[in-house]
């Protein structure tokens, strides 16, 4: 017999605490604790990104849920009622991410804070949220890719858990948020390992590296995926984003080389600030 994972964690009266909620709120205080500690080496007070935090995560889960709304407006345009209705599913992270970066960007404007070096900051923490956030995916049973036998998921040599919960309606299925938080902590392992070699990383180029990163890993990992969100019912959405982030992060990073001593707006450049340059 195969046991799956309660998506519910507990309940305190008539209220569901989901593993997905704990997964994705312990990312979040992972995430802010592991800014403040880099901040300070880098002269960044506390404060500010726990100020930043009650800015940017409520309204990057606006962000998210508008991303998913709109590309499935089909659906919503029939159903309005279900619009806010976040509990039963529907965020899209390329949505936080991106309503996110322009909070940042607003936020550091109104703080006199480099948007860059503050991204550089952030995030390797972000990258830790998304493995963490991945798991409340493989609790939910959902976010999976397309059947697949019991002997290729033996095959990759998974625990036993993982394999039953990939266990869904019959069907065995392409564990995909397995794939994306395994190549992310790659990724955050790299960049943990490089960011302070010096001479390496110039300003910004932490973030462009996650950019990078990321954009590979989710291309591939959104092309397995059977919940795609599609344009024109033909381009997987969040592929098109990938490839967009990819060359512009491409063409950011060689800016920051070709051009090393040019100021411009994200670098600080003519902000006031008593932070390093």
């Amino acid at each position: 017999m195969n046991l799956i994972i309660n998506p519910v964690a507990f309940r305190l009266g008539s209220m569901s605490i989901k593993w997905y909620g704990i997964l994705m709120a312990s990312g979040i205080v992972i995430a802010l604790l592991m800014a403040i500690v880099e901040g300070k080496k880098r002269q960044i007070m506390p404060e500010d990104f726990s100020d930043f935090l009650l800015w940017g995560v409520p309204i990057g889960f606006v962000g998210a849920r508008l991303y998913y709304v709109i590309f499935k407006w089909d659906y919503f345009a029939q159903n309005p009622g279900q619009i806010f209705a976040i509990w039963n599913g529907g965020i899209a992270i390329y949505g936080g991410l991106l309503t996110g970066l322009v909070v940042l960007i607003l936020f550091c404007n109104s703080r006199f804070l480099p948007p860059l070096l503050m991204l550089d900051i952030i995030i390797p923490g972000v990258m830790a949220a998304q493995i963490i956030a991945r798991w409340g995916n493989f609790i939910n049973q959902e976010a999976h890719g397309a059947c697949v036998s019991l002997s290729f998921l033996q095959s990759l040599h998974l625990p036993d858990f993982i394999i039953k919960q990939m266990y869904i309606s019959g069907h065995y299925y392409q564990p995909t948020y397995l794939y994306e938080s395994f190549f992310n902590l790659i990724g955050l392992i790299i960049i943990l390992s490089l960011r302070h070699k010096k001479g390496l990383y110039k300003r910004g180029e932490v973030f462009f590296s996650y950019l990078i990163w990321y954009s590979v890993v989710r291309f591939f990992v959104e092309g397995m995926r059977t919940d795609s969100l599609y344009l024109m019912n033909t381009i997987r959405i969040s592929q098109l984003v990938s490839v967009i982030l990819f060359i512009v992060a491409i063409v950011l990073l060689i800016y920051r080389r070709k051009y090393k001593h040019v100021k411009w707006y994200l670098d600080g450049s003519g902000l006031k600030y008593p932070y390093e340059r």
